[in-house]
């Protein structure tokens, strides 16, 4: 059976009327999920931060002290043989005093040319009453500077002074020190950062009593700090010790660990 024209186009509108239909209801169906997930993903909990400090105070039982050898001869050989030299009575004391030699270590070991600076007379001119002409020359190795730096760790920290002063009388330079620490500070930092996590769970336990709120699960926890901080004593000496100025013992004070830690709980 032929369709007549007439029929046909009842049948485009039926047509075209039902898909556009069908895309409206399929934009509208897409938008009201959107806007149904886009209120889920904005919905935000209530949670409240608290803030807590911990500290640990501990002796120090170590100490660190720096120096540096450094000779200038003709030659790198004899420059290096000169500093060899004042390392062998260096170390030789070290260990006289119970120094380990797992404890001593070399850092740095250099040497470099010194140079001087001379004219060349056959150029020179005469001055006259107004100015001198300038004289012409050029740099001129004149020997070498060999230089060695070490640190040594103290484990028995009441002998540091004794050591200092033993050095500053072997030709040693630039000796510095004590840096008074901790070997193992693990176990230190842990019970500081216990110590701040209580801090702030008590914090938290006042203030939600206090605002009428039930506190939830922890949402998040951070922690800084967890540093030691050295509180010297009083007449302690950082810098260079000489022979003279060296007492038998220096002061170690003691050496703060502290840690700051935040936590974050839910509100129900």
């Amino acid at each position: 059976m032929e369709i007549s024209q007439e029929q046909k186009i009842k049948l485009y509108r039926v047509i075209k009327i039902v898909l556009i239909s069908f895309l409206v209801a399929f934009a509208v169906n897409i938008l009201f999920e959107s806007t149904s997930y886009s209120k889920r993903g904005d919905k935000q909990e209530n949670t409240i931060t608290f803030s807590g400090h911990g500290e640990v105070n501990a002796v120090p039982d170590i100490a660190n002290i720096y120096f540096n050898i450094s000779k200038e001869a003709k030659t790198v050989k004899e420059a290096q043989v000169l500093v060899a030299e004042i390392e062998k009575k260096s170390l030789e004391s070290l260990k006289t005093n119970g120094v380990l030699e797992k404890d001593i270590k070399t850092v740095n070991a250099s040497f470099s040319p010194k140079y001087e600076y001379r004219y060349n007379t056959k150029t020179m001119m005469p001055c006259t009453q107004y100015s001198c002409p300038p004289s012409q020359g050029n740099n001129v190795i004149v020997g070498y500077t060999a230089s060695e730096s070490i640190t040594v760790k103290v484990r028995n920290t009441d002998d540091v002074g004794k050591i200092m002063q033993g050095l500053g009388t072997l030709g040693v330079s630039d000796l510095s020190g004590p840096n008074f620490s901790i070997d193992n500070e693990d176990g230190l930092k842990a019970e500081a950062r216990k110590n701040a996590i209580n801090d702030a769970k008590d914090k938290a336990i006042i203030l939600a009593k206090d605002l009428g709120i039930r506190l939830g699960k922890i949402t998040s926890f951070s922690e800084s700090g967890n540093y030691p901080t050295p509180m010297y004593a009083k007449g302690m000496m950082l810098d260079g010790v000489s022979n003279e100025s060296a007492p038998a013992s220096l002061p170690k004070g003691e050496n703060t660990i502290t840690s700051d830690v935040s936590i974050t709980y839910e509100i129900k």
